[in-house]
C-alpha cells in the first residue's frame, strides 16, 4: 500500500501525564507539516509513548513493536520512534534496539522536546538514534499542544515526585519535583479559554506538592486561588493528590472557590497500617480516615475517587479485610483498582512475601465485587434529580447519545442536539447502573 505523505499515529499507554505529553508531540509534529492519522498502515511515523507502572503496558508495547516489522519492511522509509516511562529504565533502550532493530528512534521523558531534531537527524543519518536524558533540564516552556478536545484541557503544573513509595517506579522515570511558574501556568490556562475551554484538570504526580521548590515559595492552595480568578474558565480539577499533602488550606480552597470541582482524587493505595508502611506512603489507616472526615464536612456533596493496589507483597488476609473494610467505610464514588505488578528497580521488588497470583486474583475479584457494588448505591442517589454536566462530545457508546460529566465526576449518557457540545446543560437523571448516569435533556 502506497503511503501517504506528512501522516503520523500515535499510541499512549499509561497516565494523563503521558496523553499530555503525546499532546504535545502531536503538537510539534503538526508544526512541521504534518497530519494525524488513526490508520497507522498509512503514516509514515509511528511514536509509541509507553508506560512502566504495569507489567501488561510492557507487553503490549512489546506485542505492538513487533506488529510493525512487517509495515517496516514494506516501507523502509517509515520511521519508528519509542518514548516515555518504559524507556527511562536501564538497559531499556538497548534492550528494545536489539530485540526490533528496525526501531529508529528512541528517547525518554525529560527530553521529548527534542523529537523533531531526532526526527530530522535519523532521516538523514538512517541509523537508530537513541538519546536517553537521565536529568531533566528544567521546565520547558512553550511547546505547542495538540488537543484532543474543544472542551477540556490538561494542564501540567508540575513534574517529577519525591515521595519514593515502594512499589512506584515514577520517581526513577519522571525525575524529582519541579514547578511551573505560576505566570507561565496562568497564560496557558487563559489562551485555552480564550479558544473556547471550559474545563481545565491541573496534572502533577503528586499536585499538592506545587510550589515548594519556587522562589518565592507559593503553595497549591494559592495557586488554586489565583486560577479561580481567571475571566471565563467554568471548571476547576485536579489530579493525583497525595493523602499526606491535602493540607486545611487546600480543603478550604475547593469548598470557597466557585470553579473548583467537588471531587477530589485520593489514592488510599491499602486499608492496612502495615501495608502502608511498607509502601512508604507516609500515613495511617487512622490518619486517611480522619482527613476523608475533614474533607466530607467541609466539602458538602463532595465526590472522592482513589487508586487501590491488591496483593503487596507481605499482604495478609487480615490487611487485604482491612482494605475492603475502609472501602465500605468512605464509599468511593469511584476506583482505580490494581494488582501489585513487580517493577524491577523498586524497593518492593527486592521484598520477601511476595504474594501468589491465584491468591492476588482471587482477592482482586473480591475487591472488584465490593467497590461495584459501592459505585452503583453512590449512582443510584442520583435518579430523580436535575444536575447540571457540561457537553464533552459523544457518547462511547453505539447509539448516538452524547455524554457529559458533573461537577462531581460523574458521566452522563444522553440523547441531545449535539450543538450542545461544550456548552453547560440541565439534565434529569433517570437511570443509574455501576459507571455511569443516563440522563434526559430538560
Amino acid at each position: 500500500m502506497e503511503k501517504e505523505k506528512g501522516l503520523f499515529y500515535i499510541e499512549t499507554w499509561g497516565c494523563q501525564m503521558n496523553e499530555e505529553d503525546s499532546e504535545k508531540l502531536s503538537g510539534m509534529l503538526r508544526n512541521i507539516g504534518y497530519s494525524n492519522t488513526e490508520d497507522k498502515e498509512k503514516a509514515n511515523i509511528i511514536i509509541f509513548n509507553t508506560c512502566c507502572v504495569r507489567e501488561n503496558a510492557e507487553l503490549k508495547v512489546y506485542g505492538n513493536l513487533g506488529a510493525l516489522k512487517k509495515l517496516k519492511k514494506e516501507n523502509p522509509d517509515l520511521i519508528i520512534a519509542v518514548c516515555g516511562c518504559m524507556m527511562q529504565q536501564e538497559g531499556m533502550a538497548e534492550g528494545i534496539i536489539k530485540k526490533f532493530p528496525f526501531v529508529d528512534i528512541i528517547f525518554g521523558t525529560h527530553n521529548s522536546h527534542k523529537f523533531p531534531e531526532y526526527l530530522n537527524r535519523a532521516k538523514q543519518e538512517g541509523k537508530s538514534i537513541i538519546e536517553i536524558w537521565n536529568e531533566e533540564e528544567g521546565v520547558v516552556e512553550g511547546l505547542p499542544i495538540d488537543r484532543k478536545s474543544d472542551v477540556k484541557a490538561f494542564v501540567t503544573i508540575m513534574y517529577g515526585c519525591n515521595n519514593f513509595c515502594t512499589y512506584c517506579i515514577v520517581p526513577y522515570v519522571r525525575g524529582r519535583e519541579r514547578s511551573r511558574k505560576p505566570e507561565d501556568i496562568e497564560e496557558e490556562i487563559q489562551s485555552l479559554v480564550k479558544k473556547g475551554y471550559k474545563e481545565i484538570t491541573l496534572l502533577g504526580q503528586n499536585v499538592n506538592s506545587y510550589g515548594k521548590d519556587l522562589v518565592p515559595l507559593l503553595s497549591f492552595s494559592q495557586l488554586l486561588r489565583r486560577l479561580n480568578e481567571i475571566e471565563g474558565l467554568e471548571r476547576i480539577r485536579f489530579m493525583t493528590s497525595h493523602p499526606k499533602d491535602l493540607t486545611d488550606d487546600v480543603i478550604d480552597a475547593i469548598s470557597e472557590c466557585d470553579k473548583l470541582c467537588e471531587h477530589i482524587h485520593l489514592p488510599v493505595q491499602s486499608g492496612s497500617a502495615k501495608i502502608l508502611k511498607k509502601m512508604n506512603r507516609s500515613y495511617d489507616r487512622e490518619q486517611y480516615l480522619e482527613l476523608v472526615k475533614k474533607i466530607k464536612e467541609r466539602i458538602p456533596g463532595v465526590a472522592l475517587s482513589t487508586d487501590i493496589i491488591v496483593g503487596f507483597p507481605g499482604e495478609t488476609e487480615e490487611d487485604f479485610e482491612e482494605t475492603l473494610s475502609l472501602i465500605k467505610e468512605v464509599e468511593y464514588d469511584t476506583a482505580f483498582t490494581f494488582i501489585y505488578s513487580k517493577r524491577k528497580g523498586t524497593p518492593a521488588d527486592e521484598m520477601e512475601e511476595q504474594i501468589a497470583d491465584d491468591v492476588k486474583h482471587k482477592r482482586f475479584n473480591r475487591l472488584i465485587d465490593t467497590v461495584n457494588k459501592i459505585f452503583e448505591k453512590k449512582n443510584k442517589e442520583y435518579e430523580g434529580r436535575v444536575v447540571e454536566i457540561l457537553v464533552e462530545g459523544e457518547s462511547k457508546t453505539s447509539d448516538d447519545r452524547l455524554m457529559g460529566r458533573t461537577r462531581t465526576g460523574k458521566l452522563v449518557n444522553f440523547y441531545g442536539d449535539k450543538s450542545n457540545i461544550g456548552k453547560f446543560i440541565e439534565v434529569k437523571i433517570v437511570k443509574s447502573n455501576s459507571f455511569s448516569l443516563t440522563g434526559e435533556e430538560i
